[in-house]
């Protein structure tokens, strides 16, 4: 979805949307938070709700964005199309200086931006600022040729329809807020590069200036060539019998010593298939294991029966929550055992999220009556349960013998994680 500049870059407009029966409007956490702002704004729900069809249906023609205003012309169901207006407040001088500046000390805000992203630190640093980036309550005014004074289902199918758009492009929202893109990418350039001038050290004779890079180049040739990367190995190696002349000292467990040496020549094994498959220099590394992740990853590689014992008495753990987490661990690692373990309660942000997700599933007529507790939302009347992640996931949880055991792989959407849960377990009865 590509805008259009019509005026060197302080207004776009975007082609009319098909529309997408059965897609939620935002998926992203700013464009969540834009709808919150509608929801929070609008005096009448049912005109929102009304908007959000007329959007479905798609009523929405193409969309004008410009500093302070969003507008479209939106079709009635009786076929009379109506300007629809939508103003925010654009940032003052001042605010624009601030966000720029922070912007401009940490390189991450700027590569985020780039890569048509707003973190949420983004959001709250410039917060912290006095900056307030995102709309909130009362801040989405709206304008609409059928003469409504509050939001009416016009300017509510507006707003779904750039909740979509903003998805897509978060630049849109800086463009409302009163900047466009090229002028924000260049005033951050411009201010990038002073601080990169302001803090270069001062030239000294006694420090070298360094070699040209085409004087480097130039005698690649009498740099010998970088060894070529090992074979890849199909099978780990076996580990040795520490028995007999082999046997480790008093006091040591050989089979749990054995153990440990072919763990480590399966993970060897792995790591560098990893890095010999393409593309591998481009994908994030991942974090290291803390001592209970290592001890549930290796009580779940499948010891013999005594270093299991050991591995459950070592970790502080009884049998049946070693058990428990080694299940966890078999639906997603370390995301699916932090879930098992962290109970905590969502922010404004996450529950924005949350409560989005399962509103677009309740208008899919899929989702049973739910209790909330925290980030637990439990089936009223059922043992089953889904559970809500740090990271926006869900994962399917059911009740078994009293403990609530992990019974599947996370889903992004609420909807099919409760459907795979509900259907395995009549299958089960």
């Amino acid at each position: 979805m590509t805008g259009h500049d019509i005026t060197g870059g302080t207004e776009l407009t975007f082609a009319a949307l098909l529309p997408e029966p059965g897609q939620a409007f935002a998926r992203s956490w700013w464009g969540r938070a834009w709808l919150k702002a509608l929801e929070d704004t609008a005096l009448d729900g049912r005109q929102v709700k009304a908007g959000r069809k007329h959007a479905r249906a798609g009523a929405v023609g193409a969309v004008s964005v410009r500093p302070g205003r969003i507008t479209a012309l939106v079709r009635d169901r009786d076929g009379t199309s109506y300007r629809s207006d939508v103003m925010l407040q654009e940032l003052s001088a001042a605010d624009w200086n601030r966000l720029l500046d922070l912007v401009a000390d940490r390189a991450g805000h700027i590569a985020a931006l780039l890569d048509h992203d707003i973190p949420p630190h983004l959001a709250e640093d410039a917060l912290a600022a006095g900056v307030e980036l995102l709309p909130g309550i009362g801040d989405l005014e709206p304008e609409c040729g059928c003469g409504a004074w509050d939001h009416c289902p016009h300017t509510a199918a507006l707003c779904h329809q750039v909740a979509r758009i903003l998805d897509q492009d978060p630049f849109v929202l800086l463009l409302m807020r009163g900047r466009g893109e090229r002028e924000l990418l260049d005033e951050l350039q411009s201010r990038n590069s002073a601080r990169t001038t302001a803090h270069a050290p001062e030239p000294s004779a006694e420090v070298a200036s360094g070699v040209p890079a085409h004087e480097v180049f130039a005698a690649g040739f009498l740099v010998p060539p970088l060894p070529g990367p090992p074979p890849p190995v199909e099978t780990a190696g076996r580990p040795p019998v520490l028995s007999g002349d082999t046997a480790p000292a008093p006091g040591l467990d050989a089979g749990a010593l054995e153990f440990l040496v072919a763990d480590a020549a399966a993970r060897a094994r792995r790591m560098l298939a990893e890095a010999l498959a393409p593309g591998h220099e481009r994908s994030p590394v991942g974090e290291e294991l803390n001592l209970w992740q290592d001890t549930v990853r290796l009580a779940a590689s499948g010891p013999p029966a005594a270093v299991a014992a050991r591995l459950a008495s070592g970790c502080g753990r009884d049998r049946p929550g070693l058990a428990q987490a080694v299940r966890a661990w078999g639906h997603g690692g370390p995301a699916a055992l932090s879930v098992l373990e962290d109970e905590w309660t969502p922010g404004a942000e996450e529950l924005t999220r949350a409560h989005a997700q399962l509103t677009a599933a309740r208008e899919g007529g899929t989702t049973p009556a739910l209790r909330a507790s925290r980030n637990r939302w439990t089936v009223v009347g059922s043992d089953t349960q889904l559970r809500y992640g740090r990271d926006g996931r869900w994962w399917p949880y059911r009740k078994e013998s009293g403990r609530w055991q992990p019974a599947g792989p996370c889903e992004d959407d609420p909807a099919t994680a409760l459907a795979a849960l509900l259907t395995e377990g009549s299958q089960e009865d």
